[in-house]
């Protein structure tokens, strides 16, 4: 046998086993999916009981196609998309998540945080993810109009923007059908109450089925 055509055997052995591989990978992921939820005080249930909490909720719901499906919270209330980009390589090595889903940057948005710095810390969290086997799900937050149309609407899209430019996951925003729905928001007009867990639960779960079902 010649050494090209032991090459291209070798070659074509190699493709085999990285399919087979790939195959394997994915079978795992829709049988037993690791979620992995890096948020703010939305996503660590601020006010709300643990066991009414909304990544709690969601697992329960995706349970029903997805017996073996976990759900791990690494929310912090007060976190930032700087203290998450801190935070990311650690909790992906630890949990090796399927899908990686950010929830940050209303706080950095009620704090004026330039949006180039916004942008590149949710950049540098997609890619980390990325990186690691995880696929990604950008949760987007929106703000009052008093922090200026400018900032406002760069706020809004940036989600969008970065989720077209990495084929991520996308809500575009966390709190849709909740914002401005009464009895859906606590008096402090940031953190969503009780009774909305189930529709933060009902906003994210297509974006992961279809994560975790996809090839």
């Amino acid at each position: 046998m010649s050494v090209f055509a032991l090459l291209i055997m070798t070659g074509l052995a190699c493709s085999q086993v990285h399919a087979e591989d790939q195959a394997q990978v994915h079978a795992q992921k829709q049988t037993e999916p690791k979620l992995l939820i890096v948020g703010d005080s939305i996503s660590a249930g601020f006010g709300i009981p643990v066991e009414e909490q909304w990544p709690l909720l969601l697992e329960q719901k995706l349970r029903d196609r997805f017996p073996q499906l976990t759900v791990v919270v690494a929310a912090i209330s007060g976190d930032t998309t700087s203290g998450g980009r801190s935070r990311l390589p650690a909790l992906l090595e630890r949990h090796k998540p399927d899908v990686t889903l950010l929830a940050l940057g209303g706080n950095d948005a009620l704090r004026g945080t330039p949006l180039s710095l916004v942008r590149n810390n949710l950049t540098a969290m997609i890619a980390a993810a990325q990186e690691s086997g995880s696929d990604v799900i950008l949760a987007g937050m929106q703000i009052p109009p008093n922090y200026g149309p400018a900032y406002t609407e760069g706020f809004r899209t940036l989600y969008i923007e970065l989720s077209g430019s990495y084929n991520t996951g996308l809500v575009p925003f966390l709190l849709e059908g909740i914002a401005a729905v009464d009895g859906m928001m606590q008096d402090d007009g940031i953190h969503p109450t009780t009774e909305a867990q189930p529709a933060l639960a009902d906003n994210v779960a297509p974006e992961v089925i279809k994560l975790i079902t996809q090839p």
